[in-house]
């Protein structure tokens, strides 16, 4: 069985709860929590954040640490070091199938989605939509980016980003979409310096934009960018028409110099 097969059936336990006290809890079937123990099912999100929120427990704990091997001294420890954090509760909808859906957040509900994006009732009301190419295991979410900071990605693309629930999370010089306070939704290659610096530092593919540090308290939501639509297709003939500085000073040059030849030619 996997490790939050056991897990499930170890916090259960811990918790006193029967089978059927535990899916009154969750809101669902016994039968499906006796499918989640046995390894038969596993959990989609949705419950899971409802198990993490009832044992106050990291998800990330929940499905890679295995609690059911820890000794009565460990296992209080371990519940010692999770007292008084701060659980971030991730809002989301599924279909009548109970599988997630993708909301997508354009260019112009940004600014709103600062405001309700831990609001299951703002988030129900978003646009949505399913990928079938997608793994299962992650949340997804799609945002549409504005500006050039991040070409060839052109503005209007929509970037869709797999949920991260932790800021040491971030892997350096990989690509995310940051919900921030202080810069709103933001698109950008994330270099992780918390350790060495305390701070983030996000670079634009387009290098005529300066990086800048950010700090992870002024962090919302993390999405790693894993996919991308967009219905601009790039048209070769007009890349290659997009010229240097040096470019242009060359040709800046040579125009001179046929100038000069034909003065001194009359």
């Amino acid at each position: 069985m996997s490790i939050v097969s056991e897990n499930i059936k170890f916090l259960r336990k811990e918790g006193d709860y029967t089978q059927q006290t535990f899916a009154d809890a969750l809101k669902i079937k016994r039968s499906l929590v006796g499918a989640y123990e046995e390894g038969r099912a596993d959990p989609p999100i949705s419950n899971l954040i409802k198990i993490s929120e009832l044992f106050s427990i990291r998800i990330d704990d929940l499905v890679e640490t295995s609690l059911w091997k820890m000794s009565e001294t460990e296992y209080a420890e371990f519940r010692k070091g999770s007292q008084g954090q701060k659980f971030k509760v991730l809002a989301i909808s599924v279909d009548e199938k109970d599988k997630e859906n993708i909301e997508f957040i354009p260019q112009k509900a940004a600014a709103g989605y600062l405001n309700g994006f831990s609001d299951p009732q703002y988030i129900s009301e978003l646009p949505k939509f399913q990928l079938p190419f997608l793994p299962d295991h992650n949340t997804y979410r799609a945002f549409e980016i504005s500006g050039d900071s991040m070409l060839p990605i052109r503005s209007g693309t929509i970037v869709i980003g797999a949920y991260e629930e932790h800021v040491t999370d971030i892997k350096n010089g990989q690509t995310y979409v940051l919900v921030t306070q202080s810069e709103g939704v933001v698109f950008k290659r994330v270099f992780n310096y918390l350790e060495e610096k305390g701070n983030f530092y996000l670079v634009s593919d387009n290098r005529q934009y300066t990086p800048y540090e950010l700090n992870p308290k002024d962090v919302l939501e993390i999405w790693e960018a894993k996919a991308f639509i967009s219905v601009d297709f790039n048209d070769p003939n007009l890349e290659s028409a997009d010229l240097s500085v040096n470019e242009l000073a060359s040709m800046v040059l040579e125009l001179k110099k046929e100038v000069s030849s034909m003065k001194s030619s009359d």
